[in-house]
């Protein structure tokens, strides 16, 4: 009794109650299969895997560390040494420091984007190394992935369509001059 009551009240009170029933033209069944192709089609866009990169490099610090930029960016108060080069045989060690920056890489070539955070990373290592009080960051090395990459020649960074990253590890230290 309740659903024919129900379907009274929807049959008197809906707007399209007493319109025609006669079938739908032409047009309008080809409006209707385009839409439902297009609805498909997008369904099946927004599903599919996005095409992410992650091209990895090993470039030279040699270049980024003698540019206008590092000597604008990172000054002189705190030595870089990479790889495992002992530049002094008086070190007192302060800590440790890992750093992950990011940058945006749209619109730049790999290699534009990589100088850039590179730089961003030795400028965290360069922060910590004031907090810890220390003069120097030796010992920096590729961290990414937290897998070890040392070298006193190249760094690794990891380039993407919209973001390139470098992982830098190092220990802070103060070096005392040779006596």
């Amino acid at each position: 009794m309740a659903s024919s009551v129900a379907q009274s009240f929807v049959s008197s009170s809906h707007p399209m109650a007493h319109a025609s029933t006669a079938p739908v033209g032409r047009l309008s069944r080809g409006r209707v299969l385009v839409s439902a192709l297009v609805l498909g089609a997008a369904g099946l866009l927004a599903s599919a895997p996005a095409q992410a990169r992650d091209t990895q490099h090993f470039l030279p610090i040699m270049p980024v560390m003698a540019s206008t930029a590092a000597s604008q960016r990172l000054g002189k108060d705190v030595a870089f040494f990479f790889g495992d080069k002992q530049p002094y045989e008086r070190i007192e060690k302060r800590g440790w420091a890992r750093v992950n920056p990011k940058t945006n890489a749209t619109n730049k070539s790999d290699a534009a984007a990589c100088r850039w955070v590179f730089l961003s990373a030795l400028r965290e290592l360069q922060e910590k190394a004031r907090e810890y009080g220390a003069n120097a960051v030796i010992n920096i090395r590729s961290d990414y992935d937290n897998v070890p990459y040392s070298s006193s020649e190249k760094y690794e960074c990891h380039a993407g369509n919209i973001v390139a990253g470098v992982a830098l590890r190092g220990d802070l230290v103060i070096l005392h001059p040779k006596n």
